[in-house]
């Protein structure tokens, strides 16, 4: 779990892999996250064929914290390897701006998808889109982690339809020395209200169970 770790940048080197700058081109920006720009760009790594990636980058003027903050989220994506997982390619920490470089989903976010493309699907391909969620949910769990924040705008789009969880910014490790794995939230941190199940609203304690809420809605 990278929040155990009492310096947090350990857990960034034990889990994702530093990327040379010089490897990455930033193109055009393609959205706005919590923390800084998002872009679409290339990388070439030695040996390697380029490819497209998205780039997440820190703005400029962060405190420690925000550095923090934002690299947990690549310490948690460097530990997965699943298909219907977005996959990390690496980060960029030790020049500016500070990055998370991950494969590109040319389909984008499948909330505005979906609606850019309203009765476009076959009842058969939807299902496909649903099952591959439903696949990489289930690997999570697997993996002891709840992701707290899944919804249709946090699901990446591929070329080929294929249907990726992403943003692991709210995401948390479940203890597994207990019968009844759960994480509970400090108060004042944000909830998605609209996706999250009545008990993790009220008690703010999530556990698997809740992110199957959000999946069914």
């Amino acid at each position: 779990d990278p929040f155990t770790y009492e310096d947090p940048n350990e857990a960034v080197r034990e889990f994702a892999k530093e990327i040379d700058v010089s490897t990455v081109k930033i193109e055009e920006v393609i959205g706005a996250g919590e923390f800084g720009e998002v872009y679409k760009g290339r990388l070439k790594l030695p040996g390697k064929r380029e490819i497209y990636v998205a780039i997440k980058t820190l703005k400029a003027g962060y405190v420690e914290k925000q550095r923090r903050d934002f690299l947990s989220e690549a310490s948690i994506m460097g530990q997965f390897d699943h298909p219907n997982i977005i996959r990390l390619e690496g980060v960029v920490t030790k020049s500016r701006p500070v990055m998370i470089v991950t494969e590109f989903m040319e389909n984008g976010a499948l909330d505005s998808f979906l609606r850019k493309n309203d009765g476009q699907f076959t009842v058969i391909q939807l299902v496909g889109m649903l099952r591959g969620i439903s696949a990489g949910m289930k690997y999570l769990s697997e993996m002891n982690y709840v992701h707290r924040d899944l919804a249709a705008r946090n699901i990446l789009v591929n070329s080929n339809l294929v249907c990726k969880v992403s943003d692991f910014g709210l995401s948390r490790y479940l203890q597994e020395d207990t019968s009844d794995p759960s994480y509970t939230s400090s108060l004042g941190g944000k909830i998605p209200v609209r996706w999250t199940a009545p008990e993790a609203i009220a008690y703010r304690k999530f556990t698997s169970a809740s992110d199957v809420w959000s999946y069914g809605i």
